[in-house]
């Protein structure tokens, strides 16, 4: 709560005035005792002028976004609820088309070879069907591959780093790319991770991948704007995303891991965030927003930091104890 005041207090001058329950001077608020609703003071917007206007709802500061330029947008940043919800209702309905576009041969598959078995004995006509049942998912994982690139590369879905509210136009691509690309993560891609089946779906919804780079996870967002470098090695259940929210803002920024550098097993990648060439970044660690890792160095925790050589060096001596027990 003390820091929630602090960002408040920081912020004074810059159009933000902060008043306490009822209008009180926050100053006259004690710090100890009060309900906790009353320590979360209103603020209120002012003009140029320093007069106080009425407070706007926190979904409707548009301040600090782009201006809009279309009537489209305005429609968007103005109707934020139910302009959402039609995005999504619109986005079901693509996923729909593509889906049964996918599905199309696999249906075409059963129809023609499920009925094969209907003259044998015993089990073998269900272990029959149950195969090309089998088979049939398959074949509508791969279909999903191509299909889902293709609507990639003819919607708009060519989003670039941005910065501002979650309903505006700008977010729209980026909304459609990752839509789309869920459609595969959810369904057929475990299946197809560590394959080149995987790498190449990957590459063709727009991520650079670098030669003999080793990708074992699917756990990945916005892969257009995701980069690995040659012989990197992103270990399981990583988890690379180049956006994130807060203070009501959406912050679409890139990632790029280097040359040779490695992310340990379910290592957590945020937005705006570059880990340098030959590095390590150790099992489990969060790389926050910004975090610059540099060429060479071992990073670890949450969040990650820094580890010297010879804590590192302290650690595997620790490990190797272990094992020695073991």
């Amino acid at each position: 709560m003390a820091v929630f005041h602090h960002h408040l207090q920081t912020r004074l001058g810059k159009g933000l005035v902060q008043v306490g329950p009822g209008g009180h001077d926050p100053k006259n608020v004690t710090k100890g005792g009060e309900p906790e609703q009353d320590q979360m003071h209103r603020y209120m917007v002012t003009t140029d002028t320093g007069s106080m206007s009425e407070p706007i709802p926190f979904s409707e500061d548009q301040r600090k976004n782009p201006p809009a330029r279309t009537l489209l947008d305005r429609v968007l940043r103005r109707f934020a609820r139910g302009s959402y919800a039609g995005v999504v209702l619109l986005m079901y309905l693509v996923a729909s088309t593509a889906l049964g576009v996918a599905l199309a041969p696999a249906v075409w598959v059963w129809r023609h070879t499920a009925s094969f078995g209907e003259g044998w004995v015993g089990a073998w006509p269900v272990i029959w069907m149950g195969f090309v049942a089998s088979c049939c998912f398959f074949i509508f994982g791969l279909a999903l591959m191509v299909v889902v690139p293709l609507y990639n590369f003819l919607l708009p879905t060519r989003f670039k780093p941005f910065k501002g509210g979650y309903y505006t136009i700008h977010a729209v691509p980026w909304f459609i790319h990752n839509g789309l690309f869920y459609l595969v993560r959810f369904t057929f891609l475990p299946f197809a991770t560590l394959t080149p089946f995987g790498v190449w779906f990957l590459k063709a919804m727009g991520m650079k991948i670098g030669r003999h780079a080793f990708i074992n996870t699917e756990l990945i967002s916005d892969p257009r704007l995701i980069e690995v470098g040659d012989d990197a090695a992103l270990g399981g259940s990583v988890r690379i995303f180049a956006h994130y929210g807060g203070g009501g803002n959406l912050v679409i920024a890139p990632v790029k891991i280097g040359d040779r550098a490695t992310l340990g097993a379910g290592a957590c990648v945020m937005g705006d965030v570059i880990v340098g060439d030959g590095a390590t970044v150790l099992p489990h660690s969060v790389l926050l927003p910004g975090t610059r890792v540099p060429a060479g160095e071992t990073w670890g925790g949450v969040p990650a930091r820094k580890i010297p050589k010879e804590e590192m060096e302290e650690i595997k001596r620790h490990i190797r104890g272990l094992s020695d027990i073991g």
